[in-house]
């Protein structure tokens, strides 16, 4: 990675569409955060590179690699 390139983190990240359309635009996603197993299972798939933090309630800020986009989905609720 070079020192211009954006990168990306997903919050509430489902199947990674923020990462699948910025990667699609040269930008790097770093890291996402997501709880339900299948819809990891798809990004850890389709992007085994990016760090997958689990529980956003669990998450320190600043332990996390910084990025210069952070996406999110509006969480997925009954």
């Amino acid at each position: 990675m070079s020192s211009h390139e954006l990168t990306l983190g997903s919050l509430f990240d489902g199947i990674g569409v923020f990462p699948l359309a910025g990667q699609r635009q040269g930008i790097i996603p770093l890291w996402a955060s997501e709880i339900e197993k299948a819809p990891m299972s798809i990004t850890k798939r389709h992007f085994p590179e990016m760090e997958h933090l689990g529980d956003i309630t669990k998450l320190n800020g600043g332990a996390i690699p910084p990025v210069h986009i952070i996406s999110f989905g509006s969480p997925c609720q009954n």
